[in-house]
């Protein structure tokens, strides 16, 4: 029947198929020919033709330049229509909310930082939001309308079972009841909430050091201590969505840090979070310890510590990693994931010196031993993996021509 969805082996279903393999070859690659697009997709001259006709008239791509500089006529040139749906990401912290807008391409059009400092909000939560959104839509030169999808992420998670803010007791005005309702009513677009640190797995599993693994753990070293298990290629939430909040990991080497979530923290964080690091490099003797904000100061410790190579830095290096290790140990033994990869300002500071440092000492408190890796994305992760998960869910809608 007309206007019904296709089935499966329909000709509507097969054309979809064939479109959106044409339009990921298309993101992948960038321009490319008729020619070329039937020869990736195994299509007829004929059908291919017919295929890219369908996708222009549906707003999707865009005939550009022609070919030059080959033999016989110039072929006409095609590209994904950067303009046929946007997407937007917010990277949240206690300190700022970080907006970005990002058209169906994947390249970001606009931009805004929002600072949010103190201990209360100087505004409500849904303001903050919807004008860290407006900032970077103003920016991209467009209306707050135009977003497809927003994807927020922040500390902790938001449990699906209550929709209340959990394991993220620093981040003020963000655990009301009813936020996620107030949300929900003030921005025009469907809205997705995501631990940060998943977030950065998503970026690293898409852009970065995890592309072609099914299974890794991201370790996050930086504001604070965190994981993301990525298992048969999804992300592992748990039943709350606190998977991977390994910060509350009791371990050995620290004393057992209880009422935790009063706390906001636990005896990994206590052991081998950033905040241990400006202090571990007090007790070893360092005069020269930075004072800026301790996620500032560990990294700026370890960087040097990997620079210089002193007695006191191979101490604070090897002590660091010897700690890393020791939680990981657990992850490890549980999940014996294929890869770990080292995220964050105070991981990725140490650059190989510190992975090298780690993937000794994990082989010898772990039976099985996954490579360890640096991340690659350094350039705010959290609000690359937002984007990046907000233009997958619009793609597969926007990209869908099978309705």
């Amino acid at each position: 029947m007309a206007g019904t969805a296709g089935t499966p082996g329909t000709p509507r279903v097969l054309r979809a198929m064939n479109d959106r393999a044409a339009l990921d070859l298309l993101l992948e690659h960038g321009q490319l020919s008729r020619t070329r697009i039937g020869k990736l997709t195994g299509l007829s001259k004929p059908t291919a033709s017919q295929l890219l006709a369908r996708l222009e008239a549906a707003g999707l791509v865009l005939a550009t330049g022609t070919t030059e500089g080959r033999p016989g006529p110039n072929a006409q040139l095609y590209e994904v229509n950067p303009t046929a749906a946007y997407a937007a990401g917010l990277d949240v912290t206690p300190e700022r909310i970080l907006a970005a807008v990002s058209d169906i391409t994947g390249r970001t059009v606009g931009s805004y930082e929002l600072p949010t400092p103190g201990r209360r909000p100087a505004q409500p939560v849904v303001r903050q939001v919807t004008d860290a959104l407006d900032g970077a839509v103003k920016a991209a030169g467009l209306a707050r309308d135009d977003v497809h999808r927003l994807v927020i992420g922040t500390p902790g998670a938001f449990d699906p079972n209550t929709g209340r803010l959990r394991y993220a007791s620093h981040l003020p005005g963000w655990h009301t009841p009813a936020l996620l309702d107030e949300l929900a009513a003030a921005l025009p677009m469907p809205v997705e909430y995501e631990n940060d640190v998943n977030l950065v797995a998503v970026a690293e599993q898409r852009l970065g050091a995890a592309r072609g693994h099914e299974d890794f753990v991201l370790l996050w070293n930086e504001g604070g201590l965190g994981a993301a298990l990525v298992l048969g290629g999804r992300l592992h939430r748990g039943w709350t969505g606190g998977a991977g909040e390994v910060g509350f990991l009791p371990v050995p080497g620290t004393p057992l840090v209880r009422q935790v979530t009063k706390a906001n923290s636990g005896g990994y964080q206590e052991l081998a979070g950033s905040q241990a690091i400006p202090r571990l490099a007090r007790e070893i003797g360092m005069s020269s310890v930075p004072s800026t904000p301790y996620a500032e100061a560990a990294a700026t410790l370890v960087e040097r510590a990997a620079g210089e190579d002193t007695e006191l830095n191979r101490l604070l290096l090897q002590t660091y990693a010897t700690r890393l290790a020791t939680g990981l140990a657990s992850l490890v033994s549980v999940l014996d994931p294929e890869l770990v990869v080292l995220s964050g300002a105070s991981l990725t500071a140490g650059g190989e010196v510190l992975r090298a440092l780690v993937q000794s000492e994990l082989e010898e408190l772990a039976a099985s031993r996954p490579r360890l890796v640096v991340g690659d994305v350094h350039e705010h992760p959290v609000l690359r993996g937002a984007l990046e998960s907000a233009l997958a869910t619009t793609r597969d809608e926007v990209f869908n021509t099978s309705r």
